[in-house]
């Protein structure tokens, strides 16, 4: 019964119908629990394993877990959280983007376990009519009347009708999988209702709906690629620690609730020493410490932490820093941050020149112009996490 108050309450916004989904846990009904996702990017990231994580407390209790690959509604693009037109993607960006999603969803759900579908499976078969049948279930007022819709409308910016139709897509997913529950994101709440809509035009039973609360980024916005926020399922453990340590202090305890599996009642207790004025970098701390453990276990979050605290905390080098050769030449800095891949391209070099947040050998190098004549054994750091030591070829 813990465990099934946990299910319910956990990070859950709103749940239709919640005393039929009670019941039909509490009398050991094996539910089919569905979950899409849209691999609009390679990455799955903390906010995408929220509901990832609900599913496996699903699947701990012997509860049948459908994952949808979005292979087909991604070239689309869900609009329920933008403010714009969003663009759509072309199958070989989503075939890409999708290469490692079951690798990486694997760290959370067990995949033998569970039913995987690619929506493109049954929507690249239906036709016009299908198409136009589901349509005459819902209004354009039910679609104009979505949040980020009307606002859009009234500030007189495009509103794609294929943003409009991408509910029908979705909800239809649930018919495709005979779903008993949904659950999502809280931004997904409309869609999520769509799937009951069209359940019951083709017969079956209204699947019950979950909805969880949205994990922000590291900055307090949307944890979005676009927006450089993200922390990732498969950052690295010492990457994973830092980007932890460098969150709002606001989203301490969001993040608790919904990215770890830390005991509510240590999380309560967090809250209120925080609230007492305790400095929040222990809490951090702990919240980084156990993100890492989850995903990379605690030989691996103990390692983390150790270095992080010798690297920020008392300012000296990590005991293994990766080795780059490069020839014994005078180098632009710039030239030299991307041969070394310390950065991904020159103008993020420029970027983080200009930032002060280049070293070399510990001092800050600040002019986007310099030129380097490298060292054996110069350290080169970019931002808080990333070293080079230099051997010369």
């Amino acid at each position: 019964m813990d465990r099934i108050e946990e299910l319910l309450t956990r990070g859950v916004t709103e749940i239709i119908v919640k005393d039929n989904l009670k019941k039909a846990l509490k009398a050991k009904k094996k539910l089919r629990v569905k979950y899409g996702i849209d691999p609009s990017g390679a990455k799955v990231h903390l906010g995408h394993a929220v509901p990832i994580w609900k599913l496996r407390q699903f699947q701990n209790l012997g509860h049948t877990v459908i994952l949808i690959l979005g292979d087909f509604t991604a070239q689309i693009g869900d609009a329920s959280d933008k403010t714009a037109e969003r663009q759509p993607m072309t199958l070989e960006q989503v075939k890409t983007n999708m290469q490692t999603y079951l690798e990486q969803i694997g760290k959370i759900l067990d995949l033998k376990k569970t039913e995987v579908h690619h929506n493109s499976k049954w929507h690249e078969k239906a036709t016009k009519q299908d198409l136009l049948s589901e349509a005459m279930n819902f209004t354009v007022n039910q679609m104009i009347r979505r949040d980020n819709f009307w606002t859009r409308f009234e500030a007189n910016k495009p509103i794609g009708l294929h943003e409009i139709l991408y509910p029908l897509l979705q909800g239809y997913d649930s018919v495709a999988v005979r779903a008993d529950v949904e659950i999502g994101g809280n931004d997904q709440y409309f869609n999520l209702l769509a799937g009951r809509t069209l359940q019951k035009r083709y017969g079956q039973k209204e699947q019950n709906i979950m909805t969880l609360a949205l994990l922000e980024g590291s900055d307090g916005r949307k944890m979005s690629k676009a927006y450089k926020n993200c922390i990732n399922i498969e950052d690295s453990p010492n990457e994973m620690f830092g980007k932890a340590m460098a969150i709002d202090d606001k989203l301490i305890i969001q993040y608790m609730n919904l990215a770890t599996d830390v005991n509510i009642d240590r999380i309560k207790r967090i809250e209120k020493e925080l609230k007492e004025g305790k400095n929040p970098r222990d809490a951090k701390a702990e919240l980084a410490w156990n993100l890492v453990k989850r995903y990379c276990g605690q030989e691996k979050a103990d390692l983390a932490r150790a270095i992080f605290v010798k690297t920020f905390v008392k300012k000296e080098l990590p005991d293994e820093i990766p080795e780059a050769k490069v020839l014994d030449k005078n180098w632009p800095l710039v030239e030299l941050m991307t041969f070394t891949n310390l950065v991904s391209s020159k103008s993020e070099a420029r970027r983080l020149i200009d930032q002060g947040g280049v070293k070399i050998d510990n001092a800050v190098i600040g002019d986007r112009e310099a030129t380097i004549r490298p060292k054996d054994d110069m350290v080169v750091q970019v931002g808080k996490r990333k070293f080079i030591r230099i051997k010369l070829d």
